[in-house]
């Protein structure tokens, strides 16, 4: 910093100013600095920068799983947010098992100004853990609700009843839905039980009968699993004209063992998925899905951060709780000839976690 403020003919804290784009300089200093910073190939030093602010300047996003497209689209998305703000993002694994989220939870991501996070296998039974921790945090997804931290998370519930909504009204009457927890559980908040919710309340409405035998178990939520529930749910003989699959990464399984059956999408069987991945569009036929608003998600989980790591340790905000608007996507697994894009469906704000 010393070399470019002699080249500018400026002080250290006119350089500084720049840097770190500070209002109230020249535009004329300015260019002359800039000139100095690529003449010599300055890069400021965020470690220096960091003992200096108490700040890194670096976020934490913890997911379950990166090979879920999902949760990598949804890292690019954090990344592209933080970026907007100056920001860099570490990305870490924290789904191997609970004591794996556990050990992220109580200590962050290291050199990190504070953390977006992802749980798997914590629920609301540790909503205590949450009181222990004293970093800047922000809650993604289902699993912990009615925390002192904000928490950002999709319609769960609300999108798989419009995506049955969607099939019911093409006719379809005998739906399954691929993807159900093996623990079956009543009131867990699991993605796959909230979609599931949303799945029978869309029949109940319509006055369709449920079929147990038309809930089809599936973990781990991979197209290899998808391929093989979709298989079984066929030998069985169980009638059925249309799947909700509850992730995209399932419907492309399903896509692919309808076709080894010689089942026709849609003519035969109507396919809809959850997540809206970049794939779907390229699947053959392509995929039908509900967009969960995975860039809102992204977007209000950074800036709610951001808020907090300004507040410091001053308690300025109440905890937030937000809920992206969703839509629904008709591709060609349904019918549709082009992408159809539903509105977004937004949803009275929520306070108190619940679903």
């Amino acid at each position: 910093m010393h070399d470019v403020a002699q080249l500018a003919g400026v002080s250290n804290k006119t350089v500084s100013n720049v840097v770190n784009d500070h209002p109230h300089v020249s535009p004329e200093t300015r260019a002359r600095v800039q000139r100095a910073i690529d003449e010599l190939g300055y890069r400021p030093n965020l470690s220096a920068r960091g003992l200096r602010s108490g700040r890194t300047g670096v976020i934490g996003l913890a997911v379950p799983q990166l090979r879920q497209p999902y949760f990598a689209e949804l890292a690019d998305a954090v990344i592209a947010a933080a970026e907007r703000r100056g920001l860099s993002v570490i990305i870490g694994q924290a789904g191997a098992d609970r004591a794996h989220e556990t050990a992220v939870l109580a200590n962050g991501l290291r050199q990190t100004d504070g953390l977006l996070f992802s749980p798997e296998h914590l629920g609301t039974e540790d909503r205590g853990l949450l009181d222990d921790v004293t970093y800047p945090l922000v809650l993604l997804g289902e699993r912990i609700f009615g925390g002192p931290n904000d928490h950002v998370t999709m319609h769960n519930v609300e999108g798989a009843r419009a995506a049955v909504e969607h099939l019911l009204s093409l006719g379809r009457r005998r739906i399954a839905v691929v993807g159900a927890h093996p623990d079956r559980r009543t009131g867990q908040m699991r993605p796959s039980d909230l979609r599931v919710r949303g799945y029978r309340e869309a029949l109940t409405v319509a006055g369709v009968p449920e079929d147990p035998r038309l809930e089809v178990v599936v973990a781990p939520w991979l197209p290899v699993n998808g391929v093989e529930a979709t298989r079984e749910l066929i030998a069985s003989g169980v009638e059925f004209d249309a799947v909700l699959a509850l992730n995209d990464s399932l419907a492309i399984g399903v896509l692919r063992a309808l076709a080894e059956a010689g089942r026709r999408v849609p003519d035969d069987v109507a396919v809809i998925g959850f997540d809206a991945i970049a794939d779907g569009r390229f699947t053959t036929p392509s995929l039908s899905t509900v967009d969960p608003g995975r860039e809102e998600i992204a977007e209000t989980a950074v800036a709610m951060l951001v808020e907090r790591i300004e507040d410091g340790d001053r308690a300025l905000r109440p905890r937030r709780f937000h809920k992206a608007a969703f839509r629904i996507v008709a591709r060609e697994s349904t019918g549709a000839s082009t992408d159809v894009v539903g509105p977004w469906l937004p949803h009275p704000p929520a306070t108190d976690g619940r679903d």
